[in-house]
Formats: structure tokens, sequence, C-alpha cells
């Protein structure tokens, strides 16, 4: 058993900065699902690979498991509010956030620093998390200044 103060681990693993993205996928029944996460990270250049962990206890979980593809969506420093709203565990994230249609009629925002949309290719164990390697199929990119989380709060 592991005698480790999860309140501890959290506040030690806020001390790295990281940037903030969205997550997008389709569900089974056809319908938008999006989550906000800063777990994403940059695999391997060739072949293209990123990945990213997703909370097993949230919303929209089951659908990024069932879901074939992806897309991450790295916000820039005026995105603040996209990332509290994705954030939310409201069962219709879209309802007033308009979307385009990607490569497996993915949900794509239009307003990012970089998106990536992505093939599953291996989803693996992290405890409490499901880790998200994905095949980067298309990649955008429009440089800006990043939204940064760092110890619990957003630096923009």
């Amino acid at each position: 058993m592991n005698s480790i103060d999860p309140s501890a681990l959290r506040g030690a693993l806020g001390a790295f900065a990281t940037g903030v993205a969205v997550t997008t996928a389709r569900a089974p029944n056809g319908r938008p699902v999006a989550m906000t996460v800063n777990s994403f990270t940059g695999v391997s250049l060739n072949p293209p690979l990123v990945l990213w962990s997703a909370q097993r206890d949230v919303g929209p979980f089951d659908a990024f498991m069932a879901s074939p593809y992806y897309a991450v969506h790295v916000l820039h420093a005026g995105q603040r509010g996209v990332a509290d709203h994705f954030a939310q565990d409201i069962k219709d994230k879209f309802t007033r956030i308009p979307y385009l249609p990607g490569i497996g009629e993915l949900p794509l925002l239009d307003d990012f620093t970089a998106r990536f949309q992505c093939r599953v290719r291996d989803r693996l164990d992290g405890g409490d998390h499901v880790i998200l390697m994905g095949e980067v199929l298309e990649v955008r990119y429009r440089p800006a200044e990043p939204l940064i989380f760092h110890a619990g709060h957003y630096l923009d």
C-alpha cells in the first residue's frame, strides 16, 4: 500500500506549469463531447504521436473510450472562459458553442493556437485515468501566447 498523501501529491504535481487543452470526440449516439485537460504532450515526430489522459470519473469518459478519433485544441491566453466551460460537468457542452466537422465527424473548435486530429492508437491503464495515445492525422498551428495552468490556477 502506498503511503503518499494525495493532497501533497496534487500540490507537488501542480508545481509543474502546463498548457491547457480541450479534447473533443463524438459519442456513439452522435453527440459531441469535450473536456478540458492539462495532461497533453507530444510523444513522437515520426510517426506523429501525441497523448493525453482522461479521468475515469468525468461525464464524457465513456464516449472517449468508444471513439476511434479525438481532437486536441491547445488554448491561447484569451481562452480561460473556454477552458472553464468545457471543464464543467454538464451534459451538452456544445449548446452555445459552434463547431466544425472534422475527421470521423469530430467536433472541431475554430479558435485555438494548435489543433490535432488523431486516430486512437492505444489506450493504457493509468490508475484513475486512461492514457490515450493517438496518431496525428491533421495538425493546425496559429502562433499565440498559451493559456497556462500552474498551482491550480490559470495564468494568462
